[in-house]
């Protein structure tokens, strides 16, 4: 892994790439994972005679200064900001995103593992604001929100055409406040409104338990920086204990690191299988990534629980552990981040780029971008279920599956 146990909060001189979906909701910025490269020097594009005339920006920032009511109130900075965040979002790629130093520095602390906000992941899905996944135990997941929910409105504001960046700065707020959110879910007949009250949120990489007898449950809630090491020590604790089979859930995982995904699947596989391909199109050369460690549970009888909340780091790997061992998928379809981001620092060494630049392919060459893993054993969860509790109908089913199995 190409990372500090505490990296700083401007990208350094290694690359490294983050598979996680979306933005998290903190009280001061917006993330959301895909591929995270770190390092890459700024490179000046020179603009060929003919292609486009930047006058015209010029003009339009003269006129500003010249005509605007408050003109004392222009801010310069702000202005280069706004120019960059609209040239991202000319892409139409909602994974294409100009984070400035504040966001910058919000993404660093997610991905270390503790933020303050409300505990929810957020995305776009076909155009319409949804919540990915709630975090354990954080003011969303006790509020009621749910993977999948529609945000119809944030403190009365419709989010039509809004946003991640936007909708990320009207819920985030001081620990302590309060912020509505309007949803919609299958199942409503009409919107409902929920009052959430932020919070500091403090992220674990995972936990496990023997159920059964015989079966590690294991609980992988994000790839981030402490995941490897959390694991190891918890492998150790498995291969030391009664357990013969393995529960693994992925559920409400938006992913992280892709070398903490490639580390963490060599425990599962076998030393070289693929983990993943990433295909740049084009016509150009797929890379491979090949499982990395010494397989301990490669010959463990598995199943791996998925649900909508299932993105990117945790669809690669269990779609990994699918082509590869022929691994059961257990639950819900996965909601397809499948594109990979690259992080580009800018000269002034507080703000980056994030840019599209490739999409994930499970070791079968099959694309998860957009049309995310189909469980081999579907399996819906209601409402009145609690992950990983006994009254928990998925986990019960991939209990009763593994049973089964020798």
């Amino acid at each position: 892994m190409n990372f500090d146990v505490n990296p700083p909060v401007t990208p350094g001189p290694k690359k490294k790439k983050v598979i996680q979906y979306l933005i998290w909701i903190v009280i001061i910025a917006t993330v959301f994972g895909g591929g995270f490269l770190v390092g890459q020097k700024t490179k000046h594009l020179a603009v060929q005679p003919g292609q486009v005339d930047f006058s015209l920006f010029w003009d339009a920032y003269n006129k500003l200064h010249q005509n605007y009511i408050s003109s004392d109130k222009i801010t310069d900075q702000k202005i280069l900001y706004g120019a960059i965040d609209g040239m991202t979002r000319s892409l139409g790629d909602p994974y294409t995103d100009f984070f400035d130093p504040i966001q910058a520095k919000a993404f660093q602390q997610q991905l270390a593992g503790s933020f303050e906000g409300i505990g929810v992941e957020v995305g776009l899905k076909k155009d319409q604001l949804t919540v990915i996944a709630p975090l354990k135990n954080t003011p969303g997941e006790k509020a009621g929100l749910k993977a999948g929910d529609l945000i119809i409105k944030i403190n009365g504001k419709s989010t039509d055409g809004m946003s991640t960046d936007d909708a990320v700065n009207l819920i985030r707020g001081k620990g302590g406040t309060t912020v509505t959110i309007t949803i919609f879910r299958d199942g409503f007949t009409q919107p409902k409104d929920i009052a959430i009250t932020r919070a500091t949120i403090t992220i674990p990489s995972m936990d496990w338990e023997l159920k059964n007898g015989n079966v590690a449950y294991i609980r992988f809630y994000q790839f981030d920086q402490t995941l490897a090491a959390d694991f190891k020590k918890a492998a150790f604790e498995i291969l030391s204990s009664p357990a013969k089979k393995i529960v693994l859930d992925v559920r409400n995982n938006p992913g992280g690191y892709l070398e903490i995904c490639q580390e963490v699947a060599g425990w599962f596989l076998k030393p070289g299988q693929v983990v993943t391909l990433e295909d740049f199109g084009k016509g150009k050369e797929q890379k491979k990534y090949p499982a990395q460690g010494n397989g301990a549970f490669a010959d463990y009888p598995m199943v791996v629980l998925m649900n909508k909340g299932s993105a990117s780091a945790s669809e690669i790997l269990a779609g990994a552990l699918h082509d590869n061992r022929n691994v059961k998928l257990v639950g819900e379809k996965s909601f397809g981040k499948g594109s990979v981001q690259e992080v580009t620092p800018l000269q002034d060494g507080q703000s980056f780029l994030k840019i599209t630049i490739a999409h994930w392919l499970t070791p079968k060459g099959n694309s998860i971008s957009e049309v995310g893993l189909s469980p081999d054993i579907k399996v819906v969860a209601n409402d009145n279920d609690i992950e990983g509790s006994a009254n928990d109908t998925q986990l019960a089913r991939a209990l009763e599956i593994i049973t089964g199995m020798q």
